[in-house]
């Protein structure tokens, strides 16, 4: 099975760094990427845990696990559109329906 590449933004919220920082690092080929149609960077997820520890040093920044609290702020950041569209469809069934 082939390994989902990630994008910047989820490299950067595994680093907890800017997505400006994870740019730079890459451009300056300190983090392991592809460049996909020459301009789209992507990484690895095993590359990204295997450096994460090194970057947390270089960067002074202490391992933070989520709490629940913020995993579920994150869940609806991420996916509000899909539950938003949802509920519309859902509301329209009910209309239709009743």
């Amino acid at each position: 099975m082939k390994e989902k590449l990630l994008t910047v933004r989820e490299v950067s919220n595994i680093l907890n760094l800017p997505e400006k920082d994870v740019i730079e690092l890459a451009n300056a080929n300190l983090i392991p990427h592809f460049k996909i149609d020459g301009t789209f960077l992507r990484f690895k997820s095993s590359d990204i845990l295997k450096i994460k520890e090194k970057i947390n040093k270089k960067y002074n920044l202490p391992l933070q696990k989520q709490n629940k609290l913020e995993k579920i702020k994150d869940f609806f950041y991420f996916n509000d559109f899909y539950i938003f569209s949802v509920l519309i469809i859902l509301l329209l069934l009910w209309v239709i329906f009743r």
